[in-house]
């Protein structure tokens, strides 16, 4: 799922180089993510896994990193099959 996360992820970034991986860690603010851009990328994320988002996942703090808007997407992504 990592490769398809930051395939999606990745147009959202411009400060990322193309050659430079994504790093799970990474400040997701340093690499370009603006507030409308966090807009945006929530949108795709939704039609591309086919979830929706709770307001409880919405907090800024969800798209501070890779490896936390993950961990969030998953848990979504759970709470749908169930």
């Amino acid at each position: 799922m990592w490769d398809d996360f930051e395939t999606t992820v990745r147009p959202f970034l411009p400060y990322l180089p193309d050659d430079e991986p994504l790093e799970a860690d990474a400040e997701l603010r340093d690499l370009g993510l603006d507030s409308l851009a966090t807009v945006e990328l929530l949108a795709v994320l939704e039609d591309r896994f086919q979830v929706r988002f709770r307001d409880d996942a919405l907090s800024l703090e969800n798209f501070r990193t890779p490896a936390v808007l993950r961990e969030t997407l998953s848990s979504v992504l759970e709470r749908s099959a169930s």
